[in-house]
């Protein structure tokens, strides 16, 4: 089904977990912005510090803020994860209370939603021409590798992230961990083609 967004909303809702705050977030947040009066955006798993969640709620809140560089017409909100998906769906209804729509590119969050929001995928907010194919777990990959994660964030995030020191306790903290997920990752798949892995 087609929704027809308004050009201009009063009240729009996103969390995501931003860990880091990518390019493809980046251009979100300003379509967000572009799109409402007042945004609501969301630091999902902001009680967790983990190898999915290598920044804390406070770190992720200043890479939002960098990337807006400026912007009014936002408030970041932390959002726990309770580890229970009807309890959270109650508790973030009650955070964010009526909106004019809601976006997620979750399927699992869209389906808790539903029920109390439109519900949109960002890129319904995006130009195609401002569409960028980068996530989270590539970017975190290329940090855990030494690779070059920089040209995947904005620029005042790469700053953040180097000048605190916030890339280099990822890679002490995680890097070796991301790259044994990426490895279990590539035998899973291996096994599910039937690959031999004599």
């Amino acid at each position: 089904m087609t929704i027809s967004l308004p050009l201009r909303a009063e009240r729009i809702a996103m969390i995501a977990r931003w860990k880091p705050v990518h390019l493809g977030h980046a251009a979100v947040l300003h379509a967000l912005l572009d799109r409402a009066e007042s945004v609501l955006i969301g630091v999902g798993s902001a009680n967790r510090y983990d190898l999915d969640n290598p920044f804390t709620a406070a770190e992720t809140t200043r890479m939002i803020d960098a990337t807006l560089d400026g912007r009014a017409g936002y408030t970041i909100v932390r959002v726990d994860d309770l580890g229970d998906g009807p309890r959270w769906a109650d508790m973030v209804a009650s955070m964010l209370g009526p909106l004019d729509y809601y976006v997620t590119a979750n399927a699992y969050v869209r389906s808790l939603l539903m029920d109390r929001y439109t519900v949109v995928h960002p890129v319904a907010l995006l130009d195609p021409a401002r569409r960028v194919r980068v996530d989270g777990t590539m970017v975190r990959r290329a940090l855990a590798d030494g690779d070059d994660w920089r040209s995947l964030v904005p620029p005042p995030v790469a700053a953040l992230l180097e000048r605190e020191g916030w890339a280099a306790r990822f890679q002490r903290e995680f890097g070796e961990a991301t790259r044994a997920a990426r490895l279990a990752e590539g035998v899973e798949a291996a096994m599910r083609r039937g690959d031999g892995l004599d």
